[in-house]
């Protein structure tokens, strides 16, 4: 029948594998986040990772040329890039959360590798961020976020 809706249930399946590794590569650094107190923690992390993937995902369909998916890309870093934003605090002097707010920049990142099928990129970046959130500044005596 004409203008029924018909649903693809093998892109839909794609789609939700894509989402679904895009939350789960970024659910650790929402924990660690979470279990240090850092601000944005379990819940912001993959959301913000799955929902930079669905953008790519809807942009690969709707624009199919390069320019497009660029300008999109580049909508949606900024876009991040002020979320991440919100997690940095200055505080008599001090400053905090910068390591979450690049780290919410970095998922955004992950998301969208997921989103054009670059897994190698987006295990890189979510092992790099967990590694770095997780030990690197216990390795060189830097203080947790936790502060706040």
């Amino acid at each position: 029948m004409p203008g029924v809706l018909e649903i693809d249930w093998s892109e839909v399946i794609a789609h939700l594998t894509k989402l679904a590794v895009a939350f789960a590569l970024t659910l650790p650094i929402g924990l660690d986040r979470e279990g240090v107190r850092a601000g944005p923690g379990v819940r912001t992390f993959p959301l913000v990772a799955v929902g930079s993937c669905g953008y790519i995902l809807m942009g690969q369909s709707l624009f199919l040329d390069e320019g497009s998916q660029a300008r999109l890309l580049y909508g949606l870093m900024t876009g991040i890039g002020f979320i991440g934003g919100g997690s940095i605090l200055k505080e008599h002097g001090n400053i905090s959360g910068t390591a979450t707010a690049a780290s919410i920049w970095n998922v955004g990142a992950i998301g969208a590798a997921v989103a054009w099928q670059r897994f190698e990129i987006a295990l890189v970046l979510a092992f790099a961020n967990f590694a770095t959130l997780r030990w690197l500044g216990h390795a060189f005596g830097t203080k947790e976020e936790s502060s706040r």
